[in-house]
């Protein structure tokens, strides 16, 4: 998010030296736009920036204080050994006897 924040930051310079040059350049849509109308959007979008750039900060430190040290996920995992299945002695024995 810090990335996003950045590079709004250069758009935002952008916008604010092109619209201190030539305020029609900037705000295309209006008739008669003003330096003062630049100002004030640039200080809203630079509002905007350094919020985002925080928040990104404070992500990233979250995510690295969570992270899981490399030894406990590389343990190896017990695998269970076979046992034999115990099979009766004496097949004839456990027959049932018909009258």
């Amino acid at each position: 998010m810090d990335l996003h924040a950045i590079n709004l930051g250069i758009l935002t310079v952008l916008f604010f030296v092109v619209g201190m040059i030539k305020p029609k350049w900037a705000l295309f849509l209006m008739e008669k736009p003003s330096r003062w109308l630049v100002t004030m959007i640039t200080t809203v979008l630079i509002m905007i920036v350094m919020t985002m750039y925080g928040e990104g900060i404070r992500q990233k430190k979250i995510v690295e204080n969570h992270k899981k040290p490399v030894a406990a996920s590389t343990a190896p995992v017990p695998v269970p050994e076979p046992v034999p299945v115990p099979v009766p002695a004496d097949p004839a024995k456990a027959a049932v006897k018909k009258k």
